[in-house]
């Protein structure tokens, strides 16, 4: 069996269907946000909650330590205690939506991640963001979804196959944070 070099081949050919406009687009508005101290929030599940995580780490550390402008940047995937209470109280699909109705405001960016593009809680979440004057940024498959409805700069990731899908989320997040990272005045 070949599947390493199968599944190398396949990312390989995702990569290089990336929508870099629209990832230049998604750098853009972060340093926006972060040129007028907006917050910048992002949220996922599972695996996209970790890549959330991931990213949190890269900006708020890497590309904030030692320069002038720092990113107020916030994960609402590892708040664990405020996400069981909401979820057991309400329900699962307002445990981002509630976080951000405290914190949120225009003017602020909120990413979200989502393999289906249907994930309930990111969707109502990126919908109430939008409605509520924050930029939106989504990440997901290449089709119509409620997230990709709902988001103002979306990069489409061009696979049903969701290990591929976190790849790619890994990827286009590291692009976001490398950007600041590798350019100190940008």
């Amino acid at each position: 069996m070949n599947y390493a070099a199968s599944y190398l081949t396949d990312l390989q050919q995702l990569l290089g269907r990336l929508d870099s406009v629209a990832i230049d687009r998604a750098v853009d508005a972060l340093r926006e946000a972060r040129d007028r101290d907006r917050r910048v929030f992002v949220t996922g599940n599972g695996g996209s909650a970790a890549i959330a995580s991931q990213m949190v780490v890269d900006i708020g550390k890497g590309a904030s330590l030692d320069r002038p402008k720092r990113f107020k940047i916030i994960t609402l995937t590892d708040q664990i205690p405020w996400i069981t209470a909401l979820a057991n109280d309400i329900s699962y699909d307002v445990v981002f939506l509630e976080q951000l109705k405290n914190f949120a405001e225009p003017g602020d960016v909120l990413i979200g991640m989502s393999c289906s593009g249907t994930s309930k809680n990111v969707v109502l979440a990126q919908e109430w963001a939008r409605k509520n004057g924050l930029r939106t940024i989504g990440l997901g498959k290449d089709t119509p979804t409620p997230l990709r409805a709902a988001s103002d700069i979306y990069v489409p990731i061009p696979s049903t196959h969701y290990g591929r899908l976190e790849d790619s989320f890994f990827i286009v997040t590291h692009i976001l944070c490398y950007a600041f990272i590798d350019n100190p005045k940008f």
